[in-house]
């Protein structure tokens, strides 16, 4: 059955000077603020800003992790791996390639412990696929990686700036039940996609989903506002019996308003999903 979550550090200020990041002063505030949304789980970011804080990366740190879930009832479902943004499996060199599976192995099977389903790779900005050698070693990388996400059981979601055609090619040379497509509303819509070229294109891979809203060629900004084309995407996650997850990846509202402002976010995502066959959000 699908859940709704949100992208961590989304429910508590921005780090000063950074939009997403690892909320390295409030993270432990989201699991309270999650939970009187409500909402069902934290897409949890690990990334080279907070690694040294982050309490997925240490023994203690994620017992803490377990007591905050149990009181809260608000889980871990997903990480965004932002780490991978910083220190890309493109444009490196083969050393560097093997020290960055070590850390992906690493995330894994931490997050395996907190009871992550999934991990996001992301492959767009500065982490993009832009050349033939980049695309062969994303699929040389992610094929070294499909032996930790059998031994953990995780899910590997790749996020691409890719078109529809060149991002099927991709899932196509990666043919593996644990390796899936994250789609990102926000990011298509700023590229120009078209919702049903994409899933016609990949869209039996489509494994999670991050909502938010991006005027073509743009930024974020509130949803219904931008280009995101939501009603044909809703249409097409019901014409491929799409059962995952939805993760709120909006723009950011007021400083310490977060709450409300998730709320009203929530309340736009549920009128779609209550439209479509793919189970209620709970």
């Amino acid at each position: 059955m699908s859940k709704l979550g949100i992208m961590q550090g989304r429910l508590v200020p921005p780090e000063p000077g950074r939009f997403q990041s690892f909320p390295r002063a409030r993270w432990a505030d989201e699991f309270a603020n999650a939970a009187a949304v409500p909402i069902d789980y934290i897409e949890w970011i690990v990334d080279h800003y907070g690694d040294d804080v982050n309490p997925l990366r240490a023994e203690k740190g994620i017992e803490h992790l377990q007591r905050l879930m149990d009181s809260t009832g608000v889980a871990i479902r997903a990480i965004c791996a932002d780490y991978f943004m910083d220190f890309p499996f493109v444009r490196c060199t083969a050393q560097e390639r093997a020290e960055r599976l070590a850390q992906l192995q690493q995330i894994l099977k931490n997050g395996r412990k907190v009871g992550v389903l999934r991990v996001v790779i992301p492959f767009v900005d500065i982490s993009a696929i832009k050349t033939d050698d980049d695309f062969r070693d994303v699929v040389n990388a992610m094929r070294s990686a499909l032996p930790y996400a059998e031994e953990t059981g995780l899910e590997l979601h790749l996020e691409t700036s890719l078109g529809p055609a060149d991002f099927k090619r991709l899932l196509d040379e990666l043919p593996h039940p644990l390796l899936k497509a994250n789609y990102d509303s926000g990011n298509s819509s700023s590229l120009g996609y078209n919702p049903a070229d994409e899933f016609g294109a990949y869209g039996d891979r489509v494994g999670s989903v991050h909502i938010k809203d991006r005027v073509k060629g743009g930024s974020t900004v509130p949803l219904g506002t931008g280009d995101a084309d939501f009603p044909t995407l809703f249409r097409e996650l019901e014409r491929v019996r799409y059962a995952g997850d939805f993760t709120l990846q909006v723009a950011r509202g007021e400083p310490d308003n977060e709450v409300e402002w998730t709320k009203s976010n929530v309340a736009f995502v549920r009128k779609y999903l209550n439209t479509i066959g793919s189970g209620e959000a709970a």
